[in-house]
């Protein structure tokens, strides 16, 4: 599909199905550029374009699914633009900080050794450099509560797994490229698991279901196997 330039510095469309449009706002996992996509998101929100069905917001874009016999691509397009030129009056709240500790190695880290010798570094160091980093929320999905974060230092950037998973426990703390995140449930994954954490991500009983959101800060902390144990009775 094209990619469409508009006159707003660094906003492009591409037309992602005959009922959805792309907006990318820039390239790249960025806290700046996401901030632009998370305000464009609440504009349109709280001011809704009649025919717009859906928002799902992504690093650098946000896909808008919309009623194809009410609206075109072309139309939706155009009233974008006049959004975006209001995007930057639209306020964001202070970020939530949120600590989460985690267990590494072990049975609950099963590739931490594979991490530390694809850098050529130890396993005490992989653990210091993953809880030394803030982490950016930047968007939920693939499962609900399961937050990907930006920030993961370089030096322990890893690629997925070759073959994924047919299991991964909940709360396995995993690193995929420069993401990290934490799966909220038992579920297939390839990230390179390093850790796990006691805490629950997404509780259908708690008011706010899922303990992450947009635009929150995180940042790990290591336990003890019996620190562990103990939180996970709580």
């Amino acid at each position: 599909m094209p990619i469409r330039e508009t006159p707003a510095a660094g906003l492009r469309f591409q037309i992602a199905s005959d009922q959805s449009l792309l907006v990318y706002f820039g390239d790249g996992i960025a806290p700046e550029t996401h901030r632009q996509v998370v305000k464009m998101l609440r504009l349109l929100q709280s001011q809704p374009i009649a025919g717009v069905r859906d928002l799902h917001p992504a690093y650098a874009s946000l896909l808008i699914n919309f009623n194809c016999f009410t609206l075109a691509h072309d139309e939706l397009e155009a009233v974008l633009r006049q959004y975006f030129d209001r995007v930057k009056d639209i306020p964001l709240p202070e970020p939530k900080h949120v600590e989460i500790p985690v267990c590494y190695g072990g049975e609950f880290g099963p590739d931490l050794a594979d991490v530390a010798a694809a850098h050529g570094i130890a396993p005490s160091r992989v653990i210091d450099l993953h809880v030394s980093a803030e982490y950016f929320v930047y968007f939920l999905g693939f499962a609900p509560g399961f937050a990907y974060l930006g920030g993961l230092p370089a030096e322990i950037a890893t690629p997925r797994l070759a073959a994924p998973r047919k299991r991964v426990p909940a709360g396995s703390v995993g690193i995929a490229g420069n993401q990290t995140a934490v799966y909220p449930f038992h579920t297939p994954g390839g990230w390179r698991l390093i850790g796990r954490t006691p805490v629950s991500l997404f509780r259908s009983d708690r008011q706010q279901m899922s303990l992450l959101t947009i635009g929150d800060v995180v940042r790990f902390k290591p336990i003890s196997v019996e620190h562990f144990a103990e939180l996970a009775k709580s």
